[in-house]
């Protein structure tokens, strides 16, 4: 079973960036498909980036462009690079993980079996 660790997170003022990364213990990042989710307060959780084992990247319109993910085998770490950051972008941003290749529906929250704890990003206008 492996376990997530998030961490990146801060605050941020509109424009700005910041790099998450998502840290897997007890199994090998390379052979999950990996997510990053987001839930703002009072909203559903959002699928954000997702990527398959063989690293194809899916994306949602509201940040095509502007993030990244990206995976380390080496370190067993994905990572979110985010870049030009909004307001609303503020939100909890949480990594999963499942383990098989997601031929489709990488932004499904449904679709992942492991979940990180979450790490805050908060950006200011």
């Amino acid at each position: 079973q492996v376990h997530l660790v998030e961490s990146g997170g801060g605050s941020v003022q509109a424009g700005g960036s910041l790099r998450l990364s998502c840290a897997a213990s007890g199994g090998t990042a390379r052979t999950y498909s990996m997510g990053w989710f987001r839930q703002a307060p009072g909203k559903e959780r959002e699928g954000v980036a997702g990527l398959s084992t063989i690293d194809t990247t899916t994306y949602a319109a509201s940040v095509k462009g502007r993030f990244r993910i990206s995976r380390d085998n080496a370190a067993n770490t994905v990572y979110l690079q985010m870049y030009n950051l909004k307001p609303e972008d503020t939100a909890m941003y949480y990594c999963a993980a499942v383990e098989s290749d997601l031929l489709r529906g990488r932004l499904d929250s449904t679709n992942y079996d492991y979940w990180g704890q979450g790490t805050q990003v908060t950006v200011s206008s």
